[in-house]
């Protein structure tokens, strides 16, 4: 599947969410999301924990 039709794929899923369950439940699905893909990518290894620790205390950039 191509990026566009995934993008395209996932804004319907959106829509319908937000048409169903408001505002909020918009929030709340974005968010679990977004939360939900954080954490396959740390368990798959494309994110360094260590890494962002190190970022999100301010120990280091992301230069």
């Amino acid at each position: 599947m191509s990026s566009t039709f995934i993008g395209a794929l996932i804004g319907a899923i959106l829509a319908v969410v937000a048409l169903q369950f408001g505002f909020w439940g918009f929030v709340l699905v974005v968010v679990f999301g977004a939360v939900g893909a954080l954490v396959a990518a740390l368990v798959s290894g494309k994110i360094d924990r260590g890494a962002l620790t190190d970022v999100l205390t301010g120990r280091r950039s992301s230069r």
